[in-house]
């Protein structure tokens, strides 16, 4: 299935506290488990003003429909088609 990263613009984000993150991290789980669809959320970074999510789903349009039931905004989707890493030069 494929992998996506994507990029929510979120002011202040860099400052949510620890309850916020929780909250969100639970809303957006939740969501997932009610949405007939193989989403899968692997992991998440937060700068200062924005949060960048990396997916697993069949599609684009899972990952949208499920920003939008949880309240989090999509800007940008971009689908991954390699992976690299510090092995990758050996």
């Amino acid at each position: 299935m494929p992998k996506y990263v994507i990029e929510r613009e979120a002011p202040g984000a860099g400052k949510m506290s620890l309850e916020d993150i929780k909250d969100s991290s639970l809303k957006s789980r939740n969501v997932m488990k009610d949405m007939d669809s193989d989403i899968h959320w692997v992991q998440s970074y937060i700068s200062d003003d924005k949060i960048y999510c990396v997916y697993v789903a069949p599609n684009e349009q899972a990952i949208r429909d499920h920003g939008e039931r949880a309240g989090l905004p999509v800007t940008r989707i971009s689908k991954v088609v390699r992976a690299i890493d510090a092995t990758t030069a050996e």
